[in-house]
């Protein structure tokens, strides 16, 4: 059984035409970050099973929402002194030496386990901002 939406363009012209672009944009941005946060809080629950240090986990950052390809988009990703982001692939995907590692699949599952709550923040915030 498949679903057809239709109105979509016209409910995306009507928000524009009463909030301006300005200020839906505002709305949208308000949302991404309050859906990478819903994200960012799984995927350090996923990460604390295997933490070590814990420096896999205190650099998550998020940045802030920019345009890409025409769509508002926020990126998750690890930015600190101890340099994660060299390595957060290789907990991933595994190495040829440990091709099982502890964390192999944590951001795969995070994605997975966050989507539904993901949806609901960014629902709730834009539903906040109409």
């Amino acid at each position: 059984m498949s679903v057809s939406i239709s109105g979509i363009r016209q409910l995306e012209r009507e928000l524009m035409r009463r909030f301006g672009s300005n200020r839906t944009q505002q709305i949208v941005d308000i949302a991404l970050l309050a859906g990478a946060n819903v994200f960012v809080q799984e995927l350090k629950r996923q990460f604390e099973s295997f933490k070590d240090t814990g420096a896999s986990i205190s650099e998550i950052t998020i940045s802030q929402p920019t345009t890409v390809g025409g769509a508002r988009s926020v990126k998750v990703h690890w930015r600190g002194p101890k340099g994660r982001y060299r390595v957060i692939h290789l907990n991933e995907w595994g190495t040829v030496n440990n091709p099982n590692p502890e964390g192999k699949g944590a951001i795969a599952r995070a994605l997975r386990n966050a989507e539904e709550a993901y949806r609901n923040a960014i629902k709730r915030e834009m539903r906040r901002g109409l």
